[in-house]
């Protein structure tokens, strides 16, 4: 499929662009997009129990237990943090679903509980992975544990049922959250609306004598007014930008010089991330090559997708042909120095990814990165970034991709 046919295809849920032309120069002037937004519901979350208990049933496990985090929210719309007291959702195959917390934090999960559950309470001086057991030792099969699961939630269980097996439970989790529904790609497409509005407002301010935090301050805070929780916020300047993640060395935009930024919020839960880079001033021939082969390697990303291919032939894709124009080989600087993308949806970064080697078919619903960052230590770094999702046809994009060197946000 040709790149232009996936750039158009954001719009086939009849969300992008909403409001962007009539952002302007000023922050008080910037209005939330994500009034639109509608939230998970009830009755998705309890499909999403029915496929979880219908994956364990073909495994023979006895139960999936989730720990806090976004999968416990993904399942039971329960936001709680990560600490030394366990607090997790146990569903066993049968689809009762039971969540075990502190005893004096259990009115709190009960405000947030929408879902049929019982809450099992551990007092301080009792152990969690007891009440745990209780659940599950008896039943027939593994007890399943989320693949984000902390290493003493598993050891904590295994010390309190010796005869109980405790398995990977990631071709569960993965099986639900891998594929997305309507409704997240459509919280996804707001996320992206968002970020690419805030682009839009903060581009015109970047000037030189600017610091990365002089940027990232005034995009957190065009975020925050457009309406989305705010991520993570990147600005790299000049010999910095070859470092994908930053570096701690003092930055200032300088005329001439490289600004790259890689940003990303949240809408009900769900993630965007998109990666913009520009010249402030005269780009040199050297900035426009790099800048140009970057695109054309998002491009031919674009045109390698398709359901059923292995996720890994669209990084070998893009990397033959950086290795035709100079860069590389593989992974090796200057060139990509990182994985083509990766998976996003309630975490920035989810299974699966665009990376060498990876066997996974892609399917209709799955939601990638595509960024294909060129690096030249010591001189500057180009990363372009766009999220898409998988159709029965092959990409489409949650956002359009940078136009130009001149129009680097569109």
């Amino acid at each position: 499929m040709g790149g232009s046919a996936a750039i158009a295809g954001a719009a086939g849920l009849g969300l992008t662009g909403t409001a962007l032309s009539n952002t302007t120069s000023t922050d008080d002037a910037l209005r939330p997009l994500t009034d639109r937004a509608q939230p998970i519901s009830i009755a998705e979350r309890r499909s999403r129990l029915e496929k979880a208990t219908a994956l364990m049933r073909e495994q023979g496990a006895a139960a999936l237990l989730v720990e806090a985090g976004t999968a416990l929210e993904y399942f039971t719309g329960i936001q709680w943090w990560r600490s030394e007291r366990l607090t997790a959702a146990v569903l066993t195959r049968e689809g009762t679903l039971y969540i075990v917390t502190p005893f004096f934090e259990g009115p709190s999960i009960e405000e947030q509980l929408e879902l049929d559950a019982e809450i099992v309470t551990w007092h301080e001086d009792e152990s969690p992975f007891e009440r745990v057991a209780d659940l599950v030792e008896d039943r027939k099969g593994p007890l399943l544990l989320e693949e984000t699961a902390r290493y003493f939630i598993a050891s904590g269980i295994a010390a309190a049922a010796p005869k109980l097996e405790i398995a990977d439970g990631r071709a569960v989790t993965r099986g639900c959250r891998m594929i997305k529904s309507s409704s997240e790609l459509a919280l996804m497409q707001v996320a992206n609306d968002v970020t690419m509005a805030a682009y839009r407002h903060l581009y015109p301010q970047v000037v030189p004598g600017m610091t990365p935090r002089d940027i990232t301050r005034r995009m957190n805070a065009a975020t925050e007014a457009l309406g989305g929780r705010v991520s993570f916020s990147i600005a790299l300047a000049g010999p910095a930008s070859a470092y994908p993640h930053g570096t701690r060395q003092p930055q200032r935009v300088e005329d001439g010089g490289i600004v790259l930024m890689d940003c990303g919020c949240s809408v009900h839960g769900y993630q965007s991330d998109i990666s913009r880079t520009w010249v402030v001033g005269t780009a040199n021939a050297t900035q426009r090559r790099v800048w140009e082969t970057a695109k054309r390697g998002q491009e031919i990303a674009l045109e390698t997708i398709e359901p059923g291919i292995p996720a890994g032939e669209v990084d070998v894709a893009v990397r033959k042909f950086y290795e035709s124009e100079g860069f590389g080989p593989d992974y090796q600087a200057p060139g990509l120095t990182h994985r083509l993308g990766h998976g996003i949806g309630m975490d920035g970064h989810e299974p699966i990814n665009f990376v060498r080697g990876e066997t996974t078919s892609l399917a209709p619903g799955m939601c990638l990165s595509n960024e294909p960052g060129i690096y030249l230590p010591g001189q500057f770094g180009v990363r372009l970034e766009d999220c898409l999702y998988i159709t029965e046809s092959g990409a489409k994009l949650f956002s359009g991709l940078s136009p130009s060197l001149e129009s680097p946000i569109g």
